[in-house]
């Protein structure tokens, strides 16, 4: 062959090599709102209008919450705990390692590119039959019976087969796309702890708050069972208003004991969440204090680049996609080269020399010829399995706007809620004082003042319920808009092909 012809040839193979077969991937556009603005977003704000003091959404002139979003909420202690969970939530060291490990799979797809050289050196020994005729002596001698021979040998082989029609290029991509949903996922999950921390702090602070009611509860009640003791001491009084305050004083008492349970569990649910032993962790006590801060809300497009759930399930259509590249591949030849090249040689002194030189080439096309279907039908199916992805895809954007809708209307409606409360919290203690009043002067009877304390005391318990259940609606609206995550922080495809050592 002509040098011209094995330039063309080897032209031809490169040329070749390049071709990727399968559908070109084109992300598919997600149902996204017609509106500029999300629907719960007017309701909130005709709410904060009506009512003064009422929680309300950021203006749209507000920047989106970006990086460390619980920070929104003005809480150092929850900044601290948030900063330690990045680092010792064990939660997300592993989602971590699985990021790690599927970004390895890229570089063992990579390895089909290249070929594969291997290099075996030995030696073997053998003894020929002593009936067969004397022939030529190689390697000593052993009269009439037989002859033993020695070869040393230090081959070294290698197999390549070019990627002619884009099997590897699509695994590669198959592999790239996974590590970028491996990335998206990690982000999910650290979102998920981080919310699930702020929920967790804030409950606790509402149980302190509970704590405070109940120990102001047990104290009040402490004094009224006193002037019942005094009323009945001076004749005025009668001895089952006594047991009656006494039964009302001690049954404050378990409900204050019994706050510590929800308290401590939470408190130990924070230490895990932290990667510590609970015995060795512990938050101070202190009461819930505010109400949800103004949240940017942005546009309703903007949500599909800030939640990691939604780039995860975009990232694995194509996946998907290339995944129907490598089935195409199979319908195509495989052209696999093969060659090898050593030294051999029964003297050892002279192995490395170039008489013990040798070599060979060769290579060999692989097509099915026929495979009852099989081939056409793997190819249906990821073609079904893409079309699977693309309609969780759109399922998982549709289920993003629903968790915003709700939470959004739930933040804003408790937060009117709450304020409702405050009220009948405030007309009941105005309620209890008269009671207590005309029970002291003789006009009513304790049974009624007794009634008024309980019904003061589940005034109480319910706003501190709100208000529990209003920040951490807060939190769940931060995450179902994503945290301060962002699109433009998933790494391209080049950048989880590097070693992490080149970061």
């Amino acid at each position: 062959m002509s040098k011209a012809r094995r330039a063309l040839c080897v032209a031809s193979l490169l040329l070749l090599a390049g071709c990727r077969i399968g559908p070109r991937y084109h992300e598919p556009k997600g149902p996204t709102p017609n509106a500029s603005t999300y629907k719960e977003t007017h309701e909130a704000t005709h709410e904060a209008t009506d009512a003064h003091g009422t929680w309300k959404v950021a203006s749209p002139s507000d920047a989106m919450l970006r990086g460390k979003w619980w920070q929104v909420f003005r809480e150092p202690e929850l900044d601290g705990l948030e900063d330690r969970l990045n680092f010792d939530n064990n939660n997300i060291k592993q989602a971590f390692e699985l990021y790690i490990a599927a970004r390895a799979q890229i570089r063992q797809a990579e390895a089909g590119y290249w070929p594969t050289v291997t290099a075996a050196p030995g030696v073997t020994m053998s003894h020929t039959s002593g009936t067969f005729g004397v022939g030529s002596v190689t390697a000593g001698s052993n009269g009439g019976n037989g002859f033993r021979v020695t070869q040393f040998t230090a081959p070294a082989q290698a197999s390549w087969a070019p990627d002619l029609f884009g099997r590897v290029q699509n695994t590669v991509k198959q592999f790239q796309y996974g590590a970028q949903i491996s990335a998206a996922d990690l982000e999910s999950q650290r979102l998920v702890e981080q919310a699930t921390l702020a929920q967790t702090f804030f409950q606790i602070r509402g149980q302190d708050t509970l704590q405070e009611v109940l120990d102001a509860t047990v104290d009040t009640n402490e004094k009224v069972l006193r002037l019942n003791q005094s009323l009945y001491e001076t004749g005025i009084g009668t001895e089952v208003a006594v047991v009656q305050a006494e039964q009302t004083l001690e049954a404050s008492r378990v409900a204050a004991i019994n706050v510590r349970i929800a308290r401590a569990q939470l408190e130990h649910a924070i230490a895990t969440l932290l990667g510590v032993p609970a015995a060795d962790f512990s938050i101070p006590k202190r009461s819930l204090l505010g109400k949800p801060p103004p949240i940017p809300m942005g546009m309703p497009s903007q949500l599909l680049e800030r939640r990691p759930d939604i780039a995860a399930a975009e990232r694995a259509m194509a996946q998907a996609n290339a995944i129907i590249g490598i089935g195409y591949s199979a319908f195509f030849p495989a052209l696999t080269l093969t060659g090898s090249a050593g030294f051999s040689s029964s003297d050892l002194t002279k192995l490395f020399t170039w008489p013990s030189f040798v070599w060979s080439i060769g290579a060999s096309i692989s097509q099915p010829l026929f495979d009852a279907g099989l081939r056409r039908a793997t190819v249906d199916q990821y073609i079904a399995q893409y079309n699977a992805t693309v309609a969780g895809y759109r399922q998982t954007v549709l289920t993003a706007f629903q968790q915003v809708e709700d939470f959004l209307a739930t933040t804003a409606i408790l937060s009117e809620e709450v304020d409702k409360q405050k009220e009948v919290v405030n007309l009941a203690e105005r309620a209890f004082d008269l009671e207590r009043s005309r029970y002291e002067t003789g006009i009513d009877p304790y049974l009624n003042l007794m009634t008024q304390q309980q019904i003061l005391l589940s005034s109480r318990q319910t706003l501190v319920n709100l208000q529990i259940q209003q920040m951490v609606s807060a939190v769940n609206l931060v995450q179902a808009l994503g945290g301060g995550w962002d699109r433009s922080e998933l790494p391209s495809t080049s950048e989880v092909s590097k070693r992490p050592e080149e970061h």
